[in-house]
């Protein structure tokens, strides 16, 4: 299971190349090393399964969320779908999980924004934040 994921929370203007590197690395180019590594293994054991922890936020767009998250999220979806196609001759199942914002410490400061939290209950059918447990 690949769960990593992390955004500097800066308006898009103010990223930096480095920035954008970074974030590249830590969101998606370690899931992807992770899985490459781990695909001798998988293949090996005859069943296999990768899971990736993604985002609702790859499949809408959303005006609170920088661009380079987006973007991450985005390719992570799409890695998620060439990656299932070609290790399935392999028998590794590769799938992603899209969940929305989750209460941790990592989002505590939105979910004590008040603007910000109005904006994400309007894209929220049960318009409020996941708990961990869930």
């Amino acid at each position: 299971i690949n769960n990593i994921g992390l955004n500097l929370w800066k308006p898009n203007l103010d990223y930096t190349a480095e920035d954008f590197a970074y974030m590249v690395g830590t969101n998606l180019e370690s899931a992807y090393h992770l899985s490459q590594l781990g695909h001798p293994l998988l293949k090996a054991s005859g069943v296999g399964s990768i899971v990736y922890l993604s985002s609702v936020a790859g499949v809408v767009s959303l005006v609170f969320i920088s661009t380079d998250v987006i973007f991450n999220i985005g390719a992570m979806k799409q890695l998620t779908k060439n990656l299932a196609c070609e290790w399935a001759k392999d028998n590794i199942r590769v799938n992603s999980v899209a969940p929305w914002l989750i209460r941790t410490p990592l989002a505590e400061h939105l979910v004590e924004d008040e603007k910000w939290m109005n904006e994400f209950k309007k894209r929220t059918p049960m318009e409020r934040v996941g708990q961990p447990e869930e």
